[in-house]
This record gives structure tokens, sequence and C-alpha cells, in this order.
């Protein structure tokens, strides 16, 4: 213990000694956590829509003011022809082009149906496939009650009408803030951990220090360990700070246990830490472990369910997300955050990372050649 301890004072000297380099550490994670919510948000909302009006009716114009006032789309040219339309999409003043036919007014109240025609700029998929869906929505909409409208009551028989009551669980109000914070928090600790312990042997063989620890009696474990536990307590100040900016910035306050939820972040970290002193163990220099750390960290954070869902990825894309740590860290997070879960909720999750910890640790361990 008194060789730990030796090590544990070595390491925090050598962190507080660095007056940039702790700021960094606790500011800039918060700052993103403020920044990052803002941006990261699957809603798209004030699309670019040209609308040619060919029949110019009262019912043509109740279409287009529903379309409006849906707070989806932002009308940008009422045209007269579709070659003006599509040329604003060409340009990128326009998302979509909404063309609605001669006698469009006549056709729905005679025959009983009409046809309009709707061009997707595509070249961005995401917004292309809800811009449509979200306008197929509303003229959808906008047909039955049409439909309604035109429908003559019969005096035996009255109209079947079936309404739709739909409830929201865990996020009443649909939030999206509510589902990315966490996410984007277990995405900075993860960051956090990683890099600073990618880093933190390699500084020490390139500034030569690794020599003099290595003719000391320091056992290889005692070595791994008084580099690990600093950190891990950084990462558990990073974690609380993100916590309560939450609180302060978006009101997210967790429904489920805070003590399960550190919980859960103790091993968790001790998995990516374990991840970052592996990577210092094969490099011999901070730029070598940076690219690496890169590398797997960014891997982790695009195939760990933070900003794609796994279940609509392919099968081993799903098979890599299933090695990956942060997916559990992600998903856990989410499930005490905002639903509520207790222990025997995530304990298939907490085994699975318990793991991760126990083999990257001790393969760090074993990898570690110290020479007397």
């Amino acid at each position: 213990m008194r060789t730990i301890k030796y090590l544990l004072q070595k390491e925090f000297r050598q962190i507080f000694r660095n007056k940039a380099i702790l700021p960094l550490i606790l500011v800039v994670p918060i700052v993103q956590l403020i920044i990052l919510p803002l941006a990261a948000n699957y809603e798209v909302k004030n699309i670019n829509l040209s609308i040619v009006d060919h029949d110019h009716s009262a019912y043509s114009r109740q279409l287009i003011s529903k379309i409006t006032a849906s707070g989806y789309f932002r009308l940008i040219g009422y045209n007269h022809s579709y070659d003006a339309a599509f040329r604003a999409v060409e340009s990128d003043k326009s998302d979509l082009v909404l063309e609605i036919p001669n006698g469009f007014e006549r056709n729905l109240i005679r025959e009983q149906h009409e046809k309009v025609f709707i061009a997707v700029n595509a070249i961005n998929g995401v917004k292309a496939n809800l811009g449509g869906a979200y306008l197929n929505s509303i003229i959808r909409d906008y047909n039955m009650d049409v439909r309604t409208r035109l429908t003559i009551p019969s005096k035996t028989a009255s109209v079947p009408v079936f309404e739709i009551s739909a409830t929201n669980r865990f996020n009443p109000l649909m939030n999206y803030h509510l589902f990315m914070v966490p996410g984007i928090l277990a995405f900075l600790v993860t960051m956090i951990g990683g890099y600073l312990c990618a880093l933190n042997i390699v500084k020490e063989k390139e500034v030569g220090t690794i020599e003099q620890i290595n003719v000391t009696p320091i056992r290889k474990y005692h070595f791994i360990f008084g580099k690990l536990l600093p950190f891990w307590v950084i990462g558990m100040v990073v974690f609380s700070l993100g916590l309560l900016v939450s609180w302060l910035v978006y009101g997210i306050v967790p429904k489920g246990s805070i003590v399960l939820l550190y919980g859960f972040l103790a091993v968790y970290l001790l998995a990516v830490l374990g991840f970052g002193l592996l990577v210092s163990t094969f490099c011999e220099t901070q730029q070598q472990a940076m690219f690496i750390a890169f590398f797997f960290v960014m891997i982790f954070i695009l195939m760990g369910g933070l900003f794609t869902s796994i279940d609509s990825m392919p099968q081993w894309a799903k098979v890599i997300a299933a090695l990956n740590p942060v997916t559990y860290m992600i998903e856990v997070m989410r499930m005490i955050v905002l639903k509520g879960s207790r222990f025997a909720d995530i304990i298939p999750h907490l085994l699975k990372v318990l793991v991760f910890a126990l083999v990257l640790n001790s393969w760090a361990i074993l990898n570690y050649r110290k020479t007397n």
C-alpha cells in the first residue's frame, strides 16, 4: 500500500504541476456538453419549400396554409412554373417542390380524387426522407379533412371515426436534449479517460523517467494501478460536473438511482482507462498513442449508438457494437437517467463492462515490459 501511495502522490503532483492541462480537462468537456446537444439534433425543421400552384383555388390555398402552419417548412418560393422551382433546387435554395395541378379543386369535388407532384432534393438523405415524410403526412391529413367535408352523412348510420391517442413514455414532451445529453456525457467521459491514459506512460518514455521507475522494485501491477487511479478520479469529477451542467442548463434530473449510476461508471472507467493504458504500453511516442487512441475512440463513438441506432446497423456492425464498451455506457446512461431502471435491469451490461475492465487491465499489466 505504501508503494501505491507514493505512486499516487507522484501522479497527482505531475498532473497539478501542469497549470494548463487541468483547466482543459475540467472546462473543455463542460463547454462541449453545453454546445453539442444544441447541434446534435435529428429533428429536421425549416425545410425550404417551393410551391407551384396551377389551380389558385380555395382548396389549394388551404393546402398551402396547412403546410406552412405545420412549423416544419419554410416557403421560399411561390412559382408559376415547375422549371422556376427546379432552378431553386439546383441553386440549393429549396429542398422540396410541391406542384399542384390545374383543376385541383374541381377534380376533388367532382371526381373525388386528384394527384399532386412532389420533388425532393435527395443529396441530404436524412433531410429528404424526413421532409418528404412530413409533407406526405400533411397532405394525407388534408385529404382526410376534405373527405370528411365532402361526405354526405347518412340519416340512418353515422360515419365511423377512429381516434388515436398516443402517450409518450419517459420523455412526454419529446425533448431531444433528454435523449442526447446522457449519451454525449458518456462520450466525453470516454474521451477524457481514453486519451489521457493513452498518453500517460508514453510521456514517461519520452521524458526518460520510465527508466528510473524500471530500476526500482515496484511491481508491474503497482505501476499500472498508480497510473490508473488518478485518471479514474478525474473521470468521476468530470462526470459529476457534467451531471451538474445537465441539471442547470437542460433541467435533466436522473429518474433512477444516482448511486447506481456512479457504480456503473466506476466499473466503466476501469475498462476505458485499461484500454488507454494498453495503448500506451504498445507505443513509444505520444504521437503514436494519440493516433491509435483516436482511431479506436472514433469507432467506439460512431458505432456505440450515440448518433445511429444499433438496431438499424448491418449484422457485422452489430458484432462490433457488442464488443464496444461505449455501447453499454450510453445505453445504461439512458436507462437510468430517462427510464429510472434498477440494478436488475443493468446487470447484463454491468457484467459485460466488468469483463472488458478485467481483460484490458490484465493485458496492460502483462504487456508492460519492466526491466531491472
